[in-house]
């Protein structure tokens, strides 16, 4: 009986039969960019193997990458698993006691340097002893260059095996909370999430020969690795493209005229309030009503954003407002969220062309189990679902209940249809001085929803009543010196507390709309690599001026 296949034989199976397939596109500034078939991916990961294993690297040793999203990273993940060893990659943005942190608890043998924005802030927290290698868009550096050791090392040849229970990776999690937990995934359970993925694909866009997708999403995260990095090697039908940088993202994403759009809530929203700064709401709501008219508009507007080829969008890594869906649905882009974690290899729910509703995420995907505990926390049992948090068995006895189901820590019901809906993360929820739990999820969707914000959060542990903290959308910041600007936001802004505040039962009714005097950032602190939002660090930053809030009058006022 012959066994399933591991990632690294549908890789193998790649090279072998699709070897002048242009595989990756990478961007080398000014407009340029270097092609990558199946042959020349392999041949450069084949030699970079061979020199892992002449500088003695051991089975099973931890390599670290500290780079963005480009095509060396999956070349170096490919050459880590051939040499037998096992990936660590370091978010691009973590700061440098974060990456001292992580090199360290995973004992790395080896470090790949690669693209980066902070790398003088970084440098600094490596270890002096760590042998490192710079893939050929690094930063200005003294280490061995990855083009001119693969020039100069003779590859590995043969087929080469992992075994199943061989450890693959190991992910850490951006750490919204404390410091960040390595999550160990094995080729089995990786291989077997990767299938259903591919699968979930094939049956949304087909088996097609030209599907494209642009990565710039951080490689890092279990979102991208798995739905773009780890599919594409298994698919083989995938071109990937990266992006150079955020100033000529337009240009990437009409250079790679995706077919599949993957983004994360903050990004899809800031899409929309592009547009917004553009055209009034109003006035685009108007147009879209036009017959004929607003077919033009809707493609002009898809094709300004590069989204023009999407046959499949999706959202993921944190809630995104059911208005938002429903806007780009108006456009014309079936937008779909779904649902998962680190702990899974990001296998556990999506959205259907058949099955969705804005404000769900999803039903389980093939393989997946899913149910609720008696207090709603979601239990999830997947073919993806990790090997354990590395050196952390104390954290796997807590993690799994005595049956074998992940405690997500995340709170929902579940509809008939199998439908999954979010209503908070248990640890979240917090109490008032009236003693009721408020779960903050729902609220901040309702605010996130308004074209004026761009992020919030609600708060107010043993205060009498809740409030919110907003961050203005970032077309609204530079004019906020204008005191009739100021007057206006405060207007819309209480007129929105009234419309939400309708809808709230009154222990979660808030009492304030605080507006944040600078954007939350993964710079500043405030978001993590993966922009999610480190509640508790806000919240710590305005311990002190919490309560002269609560005395002052008023229901929309500056921090």
């Amino acid at each position: 009986m012959t066994s399933t296949p591991l990632i690294l034989d549908h890789v193998l199976s790649h090279e072998k039969n699709r070897a002048d397939i242009v595989y990756m596109t990478q961007p080398i500034g000014h407009g340029q960019v270097l092609d990558y078939t199946w042959r020349d991916t392999l041949q450069q990961a084949r030699a970079m193997a061979a020199h892992l294993q002449a500088q003695g690297l051991q089975p099973g040793a931890r390599v670290a990458i500290l780079s963005k999203n480009c095509a060396h990273f999956i070349m170096a993940e490919l050459a880590i698993w051939m040499a037998g060893g096992v990936t660590v990659a370091i978010f691009p943005t973590e700061s440098g006691e974060t990456i001292r942190y992580v090199l360290d608890h995973s004992e790395a043998s080896f470090l790949f340097v690669g693209k980066l924005d902070t790398w003088p802030q970084q440098v600094g927290f490596l270890p002096s002893n760590l042998p490192c290698i710079a893939f050929p868009l690094a930063p200005a550096n003294p280490y061995p260059q990855w083009d001119q050791i693969v020039a100069n090392t003779p590859p590995l040849r043969g087929d080469v095996k992992r075994a199943p229970q061989d450890l693959a990776m190991i992910m850490y999690t951006s750490g919204s909370t404390g410091q960040p937990k390595g999550v160990m995934h094995n080729f089995e359970r990786i291989s077997a999430a990767t299938d259903g993925i591919v699968k979930n694909l094939i049956e949304s866009l087909g088996d097609r020969e030209d599907n494209r997708i642009l990565s710039y999403l951080p490689l890092a995260h279990v979102f991208e690795r798995a739905w773009v990095g780890a599919s594409s090697l298994v698919h083989g039908k995938t071109h990937v493209f990266f992006a150079e940088s955020l100033d000529t993202f337009i240009q990437d994403l009409n250079r790679a005229k995706p077919t599949m759009f993957i983004s994360v809530p903050r990004l899809w929203l800031k899409f929309q309030q592009g547009v917004f700064s553009k055209m009034p709401p109003a006035k685009l709501n108007l147009l879209l009503s036009i017959p004929i008219l607003g077919g033009l508009v809707r493609r002009k507007i898809l094709k300004g954003l590069g989204l023009d080829h999407v046959l499949l969008a999706g959202s993921g890594s944190a809630p995104i407002p059911a208005e938002l869906i429903l806007w780009y649905r108006k456009l014309g882009l079936n937008l779909l969220e779904g649902y998962a974690m680190t702990e899974d290899f990001a296998y556990s729910h999506n959205s259907t062309k058949a099955i969705n509703a804005p404000g769900c995420v999803g039903v389980p995907l093939a393989g997946v189990q899913a149910r609720l505990s008696e207090e709603g926390e979601i239990l999830i049992k997947s073919p993806g679902q990790m090997v354990g948090y590395y050196k952390r068995p104390d954290l796997d006895a807590e993690a799994f209940t005595s049956d074998g189901f992940f405690k997500t820590g995340d709170q929902g019901t579940q509809r008939a249809d199998g439908l999954l809906k979010i209503t908070g993360r248990v640890k979240e929820l917090f109490k008032t001085s009236k003693g009721k739990y408020v779960a903050p999820g729902p609220i901040e969707n309702k605010l996130n929803a308004h074209p004026m914000i761009e992020m919030s959060i609600v708060s107010g542990v043993s205060q009498p009543s809740a409030y919110a903290m907003v961050v203005l959308s970032e077309t609204l910041r530079p004019q906020v010196k204008d005191a009739a600007v100021r007057a206006h936001i405060e207007a819309e802004l209480s007129t929105l507390l009234q419309s939400v505040n309708a809808g709230l039962a009154d222990y979660e009714k808030l009492r304030m709309l605080v507006i944040a005097n600078e954007a939350w950032s993964i710079e500043n602190g405030y978001l993590t690599p993966t922009m999610k939002i480190k509640r508790s660090r806000i919240e710590a930053a305005v311990e002190n001026q919490v309560p002269s809030w609560y005395e002052q009058g008023g229901a929309v006022f500056w921090a």
